[in-house]
């Protein structure tokens, strides 16, 4: 068993390592491509390093096209969505963690349905929804649908979190005075935090790379957001590689300076509700 230890070892290391090329790999030639000349593109042998780095591809992308206006309508639809998830989510959670009504069970079985159901089934009912109410070609519908779509998960990651409180703190803040609306904001809510935050990144991410609905809801740049920006980079007879490379690759920084900043929370809240509930 001794001897068995080191090799068991290294096939771990081998097999951990062989995992991070093969999830890291596609980042890094994303981040390749975007700075290799143009006339390099297409070249054989491939180059796993550009012989002369350019960013050529991201001036194209900020003169060529409306990547400012893309990076803004994304941030604003993500941002607004994901707290309007929060809100509900934290109040559902609430509900679902201390309160036994009847038909709690089905109502989370209902939420756990809801995440089989394909999502390309609803876009024509919506689409006709939204020409109906003129929001077609906004973005407040693309802010409706993120948050219709990820309340019932979070709703469940909620709850997850809130069961993991003891009730007694909030009984002893009502005691000391609290209403239970107070006692929610003041004890339940804080102690939750990394609960809330994974929520909301989860809910962020989702709404941040979504592009099928946005695609078939938004026909004016000027809506665009930037998963539909990059899309339009695939031309009639052209795929403009270069520039939508450098693109991705600047739609990827704010999510991983977001998942730099709030790391820790994020590992921990999912921790806790994965084990709770």
């Amino acid at each position: 068993m001794i001897r068995t230890q080191p090799l068991r070892r290294l096939l771990q290391v081998a097999g951990l390592s062989a995992f991070f090329v093969f999830a890291v790999f596609p980042v890094y030639w994303m981040v390749v491509t975007s700075l290799t000349p143009e006339k390099d593109l297409f070249v054989w042998p491939l180059k796993y390093f550009p012989s002369a780095p350019t960013l050529e591809h991201y001036a194209a992308a900020f003169l060529r096209t409306d990547i400012p206006r893309f990076f803004t309508n994304s941030i604003m639809v993500a941002s607004l969505a994901s707290a309007c998830t929060l809100t509900v989510s934290v109040m559902g959670g609430y509900a679902l963690a201390r309160y036994r009504f009847r038909g709690r069970k089905v109502t989370l079985l209902m939420f756990l349905a809801t995440q089989m159901m394909p999502v390309v089934v609803l876009i024509v009912p919506l689409f006709i929804i939204f020409r109906m109410l003129g929001l077609l070609n906004t973005l407040y519908s693309l802010m409706i649908v993120y948050t219709v779509l990820n309340i019932p998960f979070c709703t469940l990651m909620m709850q997850g979190f809130f069961a993991g409180v003891p009730s007694e703190l909030e009984e002893a803040a009502m005691v000391d005075g609290c209403n239970r609306m107070g006692a929610i904001l003041r004890v339940a809510v804080p102690l939750t935090r990394p609960g809330l935050i994974a929520t909301f990144l989860f809910a962020f991410i989702g709404a941040w790379n979504e592009l099928l609905f946005a695609v078939m809801f938004l026909n004016s740049e000027s809506t665009f957001t930037l998963p539909v920006g990059l899309y339009n980079f695939i031309s009639k007879y052209d795929i403009h590689w270069g520039r939508m490379m450098a693109g991705a690759t600047l739609a990827l920084l704010p999510a991983l300076a977001v998942f730099a900043f709030v790391q820790r929370y994020m590992v921990r809240g999912l921790a806790l509700g994965a084990v709770k509930g």
